[in-house]
């Protein structure tokens, strides 16, 4: 590794709420009665280099991507995707077919939206979203004869799942602060164009304060789930090496194509 070029400007993989919604709208069948959904892909993911995860899935997203945790109040557990400000596992519109693509990814345009119903929440649709079409007759319909159509049935359900997984995110989490158990870390490459790359404003559980719990806390986190989570967490992080290869497979290949254009 060489030290030859400028350091690329840091990521920081601090959430700017919501990730990827612009213009989210609570669905009402007066309001969006004729709204269709297109197909579409997930090229709207393409500039990001992390997307928030859930307990549910860390195993899951710890095979294909290193998961820290935000820095702030709330430390949401994310999956790193890239070392710049770009999804490396997005080309074309399409996720790499052997990494798993976050609910949250697959949630989108669909999500909740905070309101003062009962719940607190409605299910919400980002209408700047370049699958919704919010007239003619191409896509899926999201209302038919008034009632949600199984689209948006099915998109209900959804987020409903994701909403109950978010509340256990937040538990599990909580006991990590609680027991200050979240260090800061920063993560630093040379690419083999020589270029610096830097990751910043995350955490990791530290293993020293982890091994040092008290019995009781290791039995409770048992019985709840949370020492395997631990554990994916950590593991996950040698996920850094192939994401740095990744990186520089891109790059060269972005060179090659700006070489040939």
């Amino acid at each position: 590794m060489t030290d030859a070029s400028p350091v690329a400007p840091a990521s920081q993989p601090t959430l700017e709420a919501p990730l990827f919604y612009r213009q989210p709208q609570p669905l009402s069948a007066l309001v969006h009665a004729d709204w269709r959904l297109k197909d579409g892909d997930v090229a709207f993911a393409a500039d990001t280099p992390f997307a928030p995860i859930v307990v549910a899935e860390l195993s899951a997203a710890a095979r294909s991507y290193p998961v820290v945790f935000s820095a702030g109040e709330v430390a949401q557990p994310l999956a790193v995707l890239g070392l710049e400000r770009r999804n490396l596992f997005v080309a074309d519109g399409q996720w790499r077919e052997d990494a798993y693509v976050p609910a949250y990814v697959r949630r989108y345009p669909f999500g909740f939206i905070a309101t003062v119903n009962p719940s607190g929440f409605a299910l919400a649709i980002d209408a700047a979203s370049e699958r919704v079409a919010q007239s003619g007759g191409e896509g899926a319909s999201l209302f038919e004869n008034g009632e949600p159509s199984a689209l948006t049935r099915d998109a209900m359900a959804f987020c409903n799942a994701f909403q109950a997984e978010a509340n256990a995110t937040l538990a599990f989490t909580a006991a990590l602060r609680e027991h200050d158990l979240l260090i800061d870390r920063r993560a630093d490459a040379t690419l083999p164009d020589g270029r610096k790359l830097g990751l910043d404003g995350f955490k990791v559980i530290d293993t020293e304060r982890f091994s040092n719990l008290d019995d009781a806390v290791v039995l409770d986190w048992h019985r709840k789930g949370w020492l395997a989570l631990v554990h994916y967490h950590l593991a996950s992080l040698e996920r850094f090496g192939a994401l740095l290869t990744l990186q520089g497979e891109v790059a060269a290949k972005l060179a090659t194509k700006s070489k040939k254009a």
